[in-house]
Parts: structure tokens; C-alpha cells; sequence
């Protein structure tokens, strides 16, 4: 499979094209079309993160986050060292945001839900007319020290609203990265719990006096779930490829 034939793929099984996005998801930095033998995979395009993909001989780099949000930006500063390096290394960068949230297979929302052996699924958090996220309800109840554990955030670091609303939880709605806006929604459906990576100082209160439990376990740590299994369908094609682990905290 040349680099081509994959960064096409992937823009095919992730219907880029269905989605309205701030991002300009699909090929953001182009490379010498080649048989692809290795990808890389993390959450932003930093620089470091391109460093680490060119020193590892990637032909590839499948972001999030990437560099170009739907404006005319000029290439200078640290936007030129991250373009600059990628160009130097010959790497293809692949970037891929509301996509890759709203996946019903290799999705971030979709992959905690799995985790999670959510049942009775349905849409939830719209975006620009798009279900992004999932509602849901647990197989067998849980606490929220159960359901850090098994999406593998650091309890230390978790935010909470709520906690004390009940022992064991079982009706869910999931949005990775920050989930304020969809605040208002999970109220409306009455769900037991938001699980989402991060929420506005601004809508504590609103959540708090409704009601409604969030557990925050960090807009990156939600993030890395879709990549990765982006990174796990790709070695099944027998491509090489690594994981660029770069966890802010945040």
C-alpha cells in the first residue's frame, strides 16, 4: 500500500468529507508518494511529535490535532518549525479532529464506550448537525474510581462534580476532549453521568445544581483512544507503528 492508497483510506473510513470541522482534516503536509512500511501515531502535532516521527523513519504521522484550523496562517515562527520538519523528514502529516470523536468504530467516543461495555447505544453531543458523541447504559453498574480505572486516567488528577450523587453509576453519556457544551444535553436526557475530558470553570454550577455527576478525566487522556485504535487497524494492513505517548496533563 503506497502512502497515498493509506492517507485515502483512512479519509474514506472516517467519512471525513460527512463532517463539517474547524479543523482541515484529511492531508495537511504532504510527502513522496512511497510504499508506506511505518506510521506514527499521537494526539497533536507538536513539534517534538514530528522530531520523534522523522528520527523513527515514519512515513507518516496520523494526528488529532494537527497544524491548520480553517484560517490563512502564515508559516513562520513555531508553525514554520513543525511545517519545516515534517517537510525535511519527508513525513506525510495526516490530521484528523471531529472525525475521529464521532467514529462509530475507531472513534474516541466509541472506543471509551467499548471499554465500558456500554449497551443500548445511542447519539449523543451534536455538532454542526452530527451526533459526535454516545449515551448509553452500563452492563453491570459502576463506581467512579471503577470507570477511571478502566479508561486508565490518573485518579489523582480526575475533576468531579457530583461524586456523591450515588455509589455505582449506570446511565452514561461520553464526549472526549471538553464536554461544557454538552452540558445542557445530558441534563435534558437525565443521564446518571457525563463522562468527558474537560469542563468550563463557567458551566460548574449548572451541572452541579441540576444534578448531573461529570467525571473529567483529561481532554488529552480522552483523545488518545481514537488514534490508538486508528494505530491498531493500520498494523493489521502489516505497517509498522508506534505510538508517540506526549501527555500534557490537561
Amino acid at each position: 500500500m503506497t502512502l497515498n492508497e493509506y492517507s485515502s483510506l483512512l479519509s474514506k473510513t472516517l467519512n471525513i468529507s460527512d463532517f463539517q470541522d474547524i479543523s482541515l482534516n484529511g492531508v495537511q503536509i504532504d510527502a513522496e508518494d512511497r510504499e508506506i512500511k511505518r506510521a506514527a501515531f499521537a494526539v497533536d502535532a507538536s513539534l517534538s511529535a514530528i522530531k520523534r516521527a522523522v528520527e523513527w523513519n515514519a512515513d507518516i504521522l496520523v494526528v488529532h490535532h494537527g497544524l491548520f484550523w480553517g484560517r490563512c496562517e502564515t508559516i513562520t515562527g513555531d508553525h514554520y518549525k513543525r511545517v519545516s520538519e515534517a517537510i525535511k523528514g519527508n513525513l506525510m502529516l495526516y490530521g484528523v479532529h471531529i472525525p475521529l470523536d464521532a467514529n462509530e468504530t475507531y472513534g474516541n467516543n466509541a472506543v471509551i464506550a467499548d471499554l465500558l461495555c456500554l449497551e443500548d447505544r445511542v447519539g449523543f453531543g451534536d455538532w454542526k448537525g452530527k451526533e459526535i458523541g454516545v449515551e448509553g447504559r452500563l452492563r453491570e453498574p459502576k463506581t467512579l474510581k471503577d470507570i477511571s480505572e478502566t479508561l486508565g486516567f490518573d485518579w489523582d488528577r480526575v475533576r468531579i462534580i457530583n461524586p456523591q450523587n450515588r455509589e455505582k453509576f449506570s446511565s452514561l453519556a461520553i464526549v472526549s476532549g471538553s464536554g461544557s457544551g454538552e452540558i445542557d444535553e445530558a441534563i435534558e436526557r437525565n443521564v446518571d453521568l457525563l463522562v468527558t475530558g474537560e469542563i468550563k470553570h463557567e458551566v460548574y454550577w449548572k451541572a452541579y445544581e441540576a444534578g448531573l455527576s461529570v467525571i473529567a478525566g483529561g481532554h488529552y487522556r480522552t483523545e488518545t483512544f481514537g488514534v490508538k485504535s486508528l494505530m491498531k487497524m493500520t498494523e493489521q494492513l502489516g505497517i509498522e507503528c508506534v505510538f508517540i505517548e506526549e501527555d500534557t496533563g490537561l
